[in-house]
């Protein structure tokens, strides 16, 4: 079984993140925008640490096996909050854990319900579908996504 860490984006190393998040095929799946460089992603990093700090949001790089696997949180979105999970393909395998792991924390900061949209580039769910209160369509940014709404009343079991 592989070990998940969410260490604070104030430890991020920008190089590990950069190499992830300009990963083509991950990319594929994101709202389309500029490649990250050494100045972009030191921005964007700032950024995810202030998003980390308002009320109701939880966002952390996520670490598999002590290696950068990408990031995710709980996030302001235009509906309340949401949550996000970014990971390199090579860790995709993984993402159910950390969703568990993300309605834990949704439970944790007192939020109701929680989004979680999906690019048009994705599939459908299942396991998504049967967990969510509502599945609908959504438009974000000019692009279509799949919106799952989940309730969250108390944390998952154990994983």
């Amino acid at each position: 079984m592989s070990r998940i860490d969410y260490p604070a984006f104030s430890h991020a190393h920008a190089d590990s993140l950069l190499a992830t998040l300009n990963d083509a095929q991950l990319r594929r799946h994101l709202v389309v925008h500029d490649a990250f460089d050494a100045t972009s992603i030191r921005a964007w990093i700032d950024g995810k640490i202030a998003a980390n700090a308002l009320p109701g949001c939880r966002v952390r790089i996520v670490c598999i096996d002590g290696e950068t696997a990408g990031w995710c949180g709980i996030q302001r979105d235009d509906d309340g909050h949401e949550i996000a999970i970014v990971l390199s393909p090579r860790f995709w395998g993984h993402g159910i854990a950390i969703f568990k792991t993300l309605i834990r924390w949704a439970a944790e900061l007192g939020h109701r319900e929680v989004r979680f949209h999906l690019l048009e580039t994705r599939r459908e769910y299942a396991a998504l579908r049967r967990m969510a209160r509502t599945v609908s369509t959504s438009t974000l940014l000019g692009r279509r996504f799949t919106t799952y709404v989940f309730t969250v009343d108390t944390p998952p079991g154990p994983d």
